[in-house]
């Protein structure tokens, strides 16, 4: 195998995960759990918030 080869074999690899990936992420078994995960920033901000109310009163 010459080095054109073994780079096109790479090319299609790379792809064929690239596209998977894509299609896992935007899958619609997902949405919940990535729709929960997109919230957790603005959860901690949250309790922040609780515990700074609670250390002033």
């Amino acid at each position: 195998m010459d080095q054109g080869i073994v780079g096109s074999i790479f090319t299609v690899v790379v792809f064929i995960s690239f596209i998977g990936i894509v299609w896992w992420a935007f899958s619609s078994r997902n949405k919940q759990r990535f729709d929960e995960a997109a919230n957790l920033p603005f959860a901690d901000e949250a309790k922040e918030e609780n515990i700074k109310d609670k250390q002033e009163s």
